[in-house]
């Protein structure tokens, strides 16, 4: 090569490693952003359903992807809040976790599964914050560490409401090594468990400042925190936690500004090291089991900066010093149920600088006065002073509070006048002033305060007209002045109350008439404003002693055992007692749900357009002198369960539109000048007699037939008027059939004799066993609630519904069920137990023996027998007979060969059978139609009150039959002593609004039915520890609806057909429509059966697949639907 060759060559070659740097350059600033986007995309497409990213768009900059923000080109946050991705963690840690300049990655709420782990990735270390909480992730703590070890720069780690574990004890690893950074971490409402769990995470706490471990299941003490000299926030409320806190445990700790240890099971004093941690501003200990005289005084000269003190529901004892006035930064005072003692610190707020807000004192032994000096906390918006021993008069400077929401004192001992002042706090939403000594009238300037929510000034010695400007409270939820002396008229302008749900103006001297425009209102009512407030509700019997139809009471911070500290729990006989947070049912439609006018002196009618008021559920219009005929109207009121009419001059028939009140738990119309007959149908046969006594023309069961009276006299009076000639026939009668009945007597006894001698063997000892004989020769293992009085009761006969019963006697039964010999028994229940009865014949058939009620008397018991006999559906078991036996009440029903589905489904051992989905979807369509039968076909429609799958039975080819209907009403027909839990259904299958009240709903039982449902689909229970811990089947299958649904399926139905996921979905939707939150909703049950028949017309799975595994020769084709059945029908 010449020179001139190598001078042209030579420069190339020179300038070829800086040509070859800058491509280098050029092509690593594409990689990166491409690798971003790369990244992006896989991320998309390991999804479920990509489109769920639908504008995701390769073809576009990642930078403008929704939920994605960049940083000098480079993606450095992604936020995909609650979005349906249904995502593996291996997909977040294999993509999203690689993008090099991420700094933010949040993906709560986004239903990610699968174990917490970071092998498949490394985090770049721009990576500070990672959210990834309210997921269903798993893992042991243990991975929680090499996530965020793997993630170098990681600053805030947020895995609450997953399910986190921990690792096993002795584990060797520790926060803080290995690149551990992290100064926030949140593991709250996770399954972290155990004693030494707990050790293990406190003393690897490493660099944290910050410690969420509140709603997991941790147990044992808090260990010594040697290490904590960081911390700052420390969170364990929630836990199991217990025992007493030893000394040493917070002495380390003194940067820690918030600690929480409330809803624990803590005792004993509080640790001397706690006040050693100066820098506290929130200190939560509420909820323990917390006991001894409270350091206040230490606790004030070591704790300057606190600003919340919730010291509620514990033990505390001993006085509330002033010393507490020198906490300037104080905000949230609780002190609430303790047994603090002594009077309120006059020098509380002294300061005009004060930044107290919320005090809360109530149930506890405070005595005294209220001080003045709380005029001066002028920030303060509630103040709870309520259930203490506090006297003298409300003081009037309260007015110049004009922060204040919250005036609530009731049961106190207070005196006095209701201060004018208070008019002068425009933002007061809530007065409550029951149960005190208060005198006077309600102060006219409170029409000023157009917050007004909740006024409660029942209880007291108030008098004077009920103010009519009290219907310009746009907002006014509840209205209590009963038990007063308050006169003049009802003003019309309540009607007014746009917001008004419970007006409860009993007791008072009030007269004119009920006006008709209390009813204006109706229908217009939205969601109300006092939705979440803490109530009990203290349902009354009915007595002269205690008058109204009951009482609600605020109950914040109240513990529901000292309730007996009320007079009136001492004096009254209440039939129930309700307690939960207040919620409603309607939307925009609403209308008053108590209404309680009793024991006034109102006159003229009732007006009819109290009918519209939809949702009404207590209505006593009791003890006034109204007079006119009952408006058919009342009968639209299909949800009141309180009808009190009594003691009025109502006249006229007693409207038959009455038959359709399906709800009603009492009734009563006596005390008045009705006539007529009672209606047969309904439910109003089946209240006890003396709820229509003293009407001078009303007649028909519960009271005397229509034919035993004339002109409205009673039986007892028309024989007095007979005079002698009648009661000399009356006497050779009765000499008469005393004669006939001795004479049967001889020839009774003499074939009972010879029947007694042929069956001796057989049946002697059970015989006297149950007529109150020796005992000893009996086996024993006889129901001894069985014991009877007297040989008589064996004659009694059963009262049928069936021909081949109707000769039967209770010692048929005897002798079938060998002296219901334990061996017989095949259930137990809620209302009794269930023996199985083979007759004479060979026919089979179940007994149920009622659990004892006291108080209810043999027609009721008949009446309502007599009403569910007459129910005849081939979905339905039918009674067949009833006896009552003395206190023993016997119930014949036919004999179902399979038993329940709840065997069947879960004691497949027992049952002996497995059922495929042909049957299942059989048995779910069977009982649906049964229900809608009870709801739709039935005048009045009967609410089942508790569907369950142990109340549905299965016949000898699998057909579904909803058994127990009836039961619940006939067990609170007396309003017995029986919890609301007990007549309201079965844990797992109620529906959430049992709980806030005691109304029970059609809507109620399809929330029933949808958990059975649930049942048939997954095969598991409802209320399993093993598979669901503190939740159950219908939380676990909601959870899984954000995660992969088909999870919840039966393993057993997926093997049975891969191609069913399909149409187990579709029955999935109908399930989770039933179990709505929300009743209005739910579908009805027709609903229910028609969307069952949309699915089986579009159904691609064969229609006559065969039975279930079992000795039944059966097959399932097309199911019907038709509900058309009536009492003849033959199946």
């Amino acid at each position: 090569m010449s020179e001139r060759e190598r001078d042209l060559d030579g420069p190339s070659m020179d300038f070829l490693p800086l040509l070859l740097l800058l491509l280098l350059v050029f092509l690593g600033l594409g990689s990166s952003e491409a690798g971003d986007l790369e990244l992006l995309m896989s991320f998309k497409r390991s999804l479920p359903n990509p489109q769920v990213l639908q504008n995701w768009d390769p073809s576009q900059n990642p930078c403008s992807f929704e939920g994605v923000s960049c940083k000098a080109g480079r993606v450095a946050v992604v936020g995909l809040r609650s979005l349906l991705l249904s995502a593996d963690f291996h997909s977040v840690s294999s993509y999203l976790l690689n993008l090099g300049s991420l700094e933010i990655l949040s993906l709560r709420s986004v239903n990610l599964t699968g174990n917490i782990s970071a092998a498949a990735s490394r985090c770049g270390s721009q990576l500070a914050v990672l959210d990834l909480a309210g997921n269903a992730l798993r893992g042991a703590v243990a991975d929680v560490f090499n996530l965020a070890a793997a993630c170098s720069g990681l600053r805030s780690l947020n895995l609450s409401g997953n399910s986190v574990g921990i690792p096993p004890a002795g584990k060797k690893t520790t926060f803080g090594s290995g690149g551990f950074s992290v100064e926030l971490l949140d593991l709250s409402y996770n399954k972290i468990s155990g004693e030494a769990d707990l050790r293990w995470l406190l003393s690897s706490l490493g660099l944290l400042r910050q410690l969420d471990l509140s709603g997991n299941r941790l147990t044992g003490g808090i260990p010594a925190m040697s290490t904590c000299s960081g911390l700052q926030h420390l969170d364990l409320s929630a836990n199991e936690l217990a025992g007493v806190i030893g000394v040493g445990v917070f002495g380390g700790c003194r940067s820690l500004g918030y600690l929480n240890l409330s809803a624990n099971h803590f005792t004993g004093t509080l640790p001397s090291d706690l006040f050693s941690c100066s820098s506290l501003a929130s200190l939560s200990l509420s909820n323990n089991n917390f006991s001894g005289e409270f350091p206040f005084e230490t606790l004030v000269s070591s704790m300057p900066k606190l600003d919340t003190l919730e010291l509620s529901f514990n033990n505390f004892s001993g006085p509330f010093p002033d010393a507490v006035s020198k906490l300037s930064m104080l905000e949230l005072l609780d002190l609430s149920s303790n047994g603090f003692s002594g009077s309120i610190p006059s020098a509380l707020c002294q300061s005009y600088e004060t930044s107290l807000k919320e005090l809360y004192l109530q149930n506890n032994q405070f005595t005294g006065r209220i001080p003045e000096s709380l005029s001066n906390c002028s920030k303060l918006v509630s103040l709870d002073l309520s259930f203490n021993y506090l006297s003298g008069a409300i003081p009037a400077t309260l007015g110049s509070l004009s922060s204040l929401r919250d005036l609530i004192m009731w049961q106190n001992l207070l005196e006095g006048e209701i201060p004018p002042q208070l008019s002068n706090i425009r933002s007061l939403e809530n007065l409550i002033l029951d149960n005190n000594g208060l005198t006077g009238s309600i102060p006219a300037g409170l029409s000023s305060c157009t917050d007004l929510n909740w006024i409660s000034l029942s209880s007291n010695h108030l008098n004077g007209p009920i103010p009519s400007w009290i219907g310009r409270l746009g907002n006014l939820a509840i209205l209590k002045l009963g038990n007063n002396s308050f006169s003049g008229p009802i003003p019309p302008e309540l009607g007014e109350c746009k917001s008004l749900i419970w007006l409860d103006l009993n007791n008072n001297q009030l007269n004119g008439t009920i006006p008709a425009a209390l009813a204006r209102q109706s229908g217009n009512i939205a969601v109300g404003l006092v939705t979440g407030k803490r109530y009990v509700y203290l349902r009354n019997d009915g007595s002269s002693e205690c008058r109204g139809s009951g009482n609600l009471l605020e109950f914040a911070g109240i513990r529901p055992e000292d309730l007996n500290r009320l007079p009136s729990w001492r004096f009254c006989n209440f039939t129930r007692v309700y307690m939960g947070s207040t919620q409603y049912t309607f939307n925009n439609n609403g209308s008053m749900i108590f209404l309680d006018l009793s024991y006034n002196q109102l006159v003229g009618d009732i007006p009819r357009q109290l009918g519209s008021m939809y949702y009404l559920m207590i209505l006593n219009l009791g003890h006034n002198m109204l007079s006119g005929p009952i408006p058919s109207d009342l009968g639209s009121l299909h949800y009141v369960g309180v009808l009190d009419l009594s003691h009025n001059a109502l006249e006229g028939p007693i409207p038959s539109s009455f038959s359709g009140l399906s709800m009603l738990s009492e009734i009563d119309l006596s005390n008045n000048k009705l006539n007529g007959t009672i209606p047969e149908l309904g439910q109003l046969a089946t209240f006890p007699r003396y709820r229509y006594e003293y009407n001078s023309g009303l007649c028909g069961f519960p009271l005397p037939s229509c034919g035993e009276s004339a002109n409205g006299t009673s039986s007892s009076e028309r024989r007095r008027s007979r005079g002698g000639r009648g009661s000399l026939a009356g006497s050779l009668a009765m000499g008469l059939l005393f004669s006939l009945f001795c004479i049967f007597g001889v020839i009774i006894i003499a074939v009972e004799t010879r029947k007694r001698k042929r069956k001796k063997e057989n049946n002697n000892s059970s015989r006297d066993f149950y007529i109150g004989g020796d005992s000893r020769s009996h086996s024993g293992t006889a129901n001894s609630n069985w014991k009877l009085t007297g040989t008589e009761a064996m004659s009694i006969n059963l009262a049928t519904f069936e021909k081949p019963l109707r000769k039967l006697t209770f010692a048929d039964l005897l002798e079938a069920t060998n002296g219901f010999h334990d061996d017989s028994l095949i259930g137990s229940g809620g209302f009794g137990d269930v023996y199985k009865a083979q007759l004479k014949d060979g026919s089979v058939v179940a007994i149920k023996k009622l659990i004892h009620v006291s108080g209810q008397g043999d027609r009721e018991f008949m009446a309502e027998m007599e009403t569910i006999g007459k129910i005849k559906h081939r979905n339905l078991v039918p009674l067949l007979g009833y006896c009552k036996v003395g206190e023993e009440r016997l119930l014949v029903y036919e004999y179902m060969k399979y038993g329940s589905l709840e065997d069947v489904l879960h004691d497949r051992k027992k049952a002996g059978i497995k059922l495929n989905w042909a049957a299942r979807r059989k048995i779910a369509v069977g009982a649906a139609r049964g229900l809608a039968f009870l709801h739709h076909n039935c005048i009045p429609h009967i609410i089942h009150r508790d569907m369950k799958s142990s109340n549905v039975l299965l016949d000898e080819n699998l057909e579904a039959r909803v058994s127990d209907f009836g039961m619940a009403r006939l067990m609170s027909a007396m309003d017995t002593h029986l919890s609301v839990s007990t007549l309201a259904g079965t844990p797992g299958y109620v529906p959430p609004e049992y709980y806030q009240s005691f109304r029970c709903t059609t809507k109620g039982d399809v929330y029933s039915y949808g958990v059975v449902l649930l049942e048939l689909l997954t095969g598991r229970q409802p209320t399993d520890s093993s598979d669901f811990g503190d939740n159950n089947l219908v939380g676990w299958v909601k959870q899984h609806s954000k995660l992969r649904i088909s999870d919840v399926f039966d393993p057993e139905l997926v093997k049975e057909d891969p191609n069913l996921e399909l149409e187990l979905l579709e029955h999935l939707k109908i399930a989770c429509a039933c179990l709505d939150d929300r009743p209005l909703r739910r579908p009805t049950m027709l609903k229910v059966m028609a969307m069952f028949k949309e699915i089986q017309a579009g159904s691609t799975v064969d229609s006559t697949t065969s039975a279930p595994t079992a000795s039944v020769d059966e097959t399932f084709g097309v199911v019907d639907m038709s509900l058309k059945e009536g009492k003849e029908e033959k199946d």
